[in-house]
């Protein structure tokens, strides 16, 4: 199985773990007498299962990008970029938004607000950033899509 299948069987087990918790809890009680729509044994069975398949695939993922490596760094490495490059543009995108809206003045007595920075500089800088990010996602699809998954013992 490649990388990317087990991303997405990963992000599938996600939303079926939240489908059973959300039809766990909708079949926690009822009335007096009646019975529930759903069986909790087989909700909680079900449970069980997912959550074990999604251990063994986290640890799998989780092995394989530690150990694949590509141009000197392992995806969790590389992982671990895109995620700080991220947190800066997304700062960066803030504090710019925030330097650029300039209070308007009503009259020449009134006091003037300025930049703190060189917003057309900044700017540049963060387009130079968003294209390192788009560069680094493709290189982690990429892998993705062509890296084999490594299989733990069952």
């Amino acid at each position: 199985m490649k990388l990317a299948a087990a991303l997405m069987r990963r992000a599938d087990l996600q939303t079926q773990i939240s489908d059973l918790e959300n039809r766990l809890n909708n079949n926690a009680r009822v009335q007096e007498g009646e019975k529930p729509t759903e069986s909790p044994a087989e909700l909680l069975a079900a449970l069980d299962a997912a959550v074990a398949e999604q251990e063994k695939l986290i640890a799998q993922i989780n092995l394989t990008n530690a150990q694949t490596v590509h141009e000197g760094k392992t995806i969790t490495e590389r992982i671990a970029h895109r995620d700080a490059l991220m947190q800066k543009s997304r700062i960066m995108r803030g504090f710019l938004n925030e330097a650029s809206s300039l209070a308007p003045r009503y009259s020449k007595t009134e006091i003037r607000i300025e930049s703190s920075v060189n917003v057309r500089k900044l700017q540049k800088e963060l387009d130079l950033l968003a294209k390192e990010i788009r560069q680094n996602e493709e290189l982690l699809q990429e892998l993705n899509w062509t890296v084999e998954l490594i299989e733990t013992k069952p």
